[in-house]
């Protein structure tokens, strides 16, 4: 929160006016993009060089948003941090189409410096890259499945306890029936 209010106040004080302050800003915005997108790409190969076939089993938090959603979730520690990746990656072309747009549509030059900074901290604090980059053990808040944070007071993510994977698994025994 604090980076990215200092980004605005400093954005404030660049003279985009000026050409080439404006094309190493753009420079400057899309290098940060290379090189989320290549730590992106390179976490996707490590986690397939390491190919961890660990069965993961937890019950995923229902979504509000779409009905049907949760329940027993089993999978492969390589496959989790393979979906985890993807979504970090489609985040990361869903912030570059936005800016792309503000930028070049809407003639907003800001948002280029404000998204080159905060792109290259929310790639710090993604829990994948965190694991297969800087080689942090997954342990504590980097244990899969990961906590989300929790929006509006609802569930911090998915349940890993026996408790849970046992009556998750009961309910689809009995859907089966």
């Amino acid at each position: 929160m604090m980076l990215s209010l200092g980004a605005m106040q400093v954005a404030r004080r660049i003279p985009f006016d000026d050409p080439v302050v404006l094309n190493y800003v753009r420079l400057g915005y899309i290098a940060s993009q290379v090189i989320i997108l290549g730590a992106y790409f390179y976490v996707s190969y490590k986690v397939k060089q390491k190919n961890d076939q660990t069965v993961l089993k937890y019950v995923d938090a229902p979504n509000p948003m779409s009905p049907g959603s949760g329940g027993l979730v089993t999978t492969t520690v390589k496959d989790y941090d393979l979906s985890e990746t993807s979504k970090l990656l489609r985040a990361a072309y869903f912030g570059i189409a936005m800016i792309a747009f503000f930028h070049l549509y809407m003639k907003y030059t800001q948002p280029l410096f404000i998204q080159a900074l905060m792109g290259l901290k929310n790639l710090y604090d993604a829990k994948p890259v965190a694991i297969h980059i800087l080689g942090k053990k997954a342990e504590g808040d980097l244990q899969r499945p990961f906590k989300t944070a929790p929006m509006f007071g609802a569930a911090a993510g998915p349940q890993t306890d026996a408790a849970s994977i046992a009556e998750a698994e009961k309910k689809i025994g009995a859907k089966k029936e």
